[in-house]
């Protein structure tokens, strides 16, 4: 439960910054059939789905880390049916990953 509390308070972490960047928000915990996306923003041209990663500390690692290649393939898969349903299939598309370390923020763009 304690986890849950975290990344919600990451997210709101996440698209307060992703606002001060001038990104914006679009939708927050979008979900669809095949799984959600945490947020997605749009930023110039550029449509942005965003996985953010919350931890306490790096003892265990980046947080990025934990974005591997199973949650990469779910999360393009979640993108290309949201890109699907709201005729966006000709977007520029970025998939991007928010670490948050207590009061640290670090956006990957174009994580992968």
């Amino acid at each position: 439960m304690k986890h849950i509390i975290l990344g919600k308070k990451g997210e709101i972490e996440a698209v307060n910054h992703l606002k001060n960047k001038g990104y914006k928000i679009l939708q927050t915990n979008y979900v669809n059939v095949l799984g959600e996306i945490d947020i997605i923003a749009k930023d110039n041209d550029y449509l942005i789905f965003i996985e953010v990663k919350t931890r306490t500390s790096r003892k265990f690692g980046r947080a990025s880390e934990a974005v591997n290649f199973h949650k990469q393939k779910k999360i393009r898969d979640v993108a290309l049916l949201y890109l699907k349903k709201n005729h966006e299939l000709e977007s520029n598309v970025r998939f991007d990953v928010i670490e948050i370390y207590d009061n640290e923020i670090n956006h990957i763009l174009n994580a992968f």
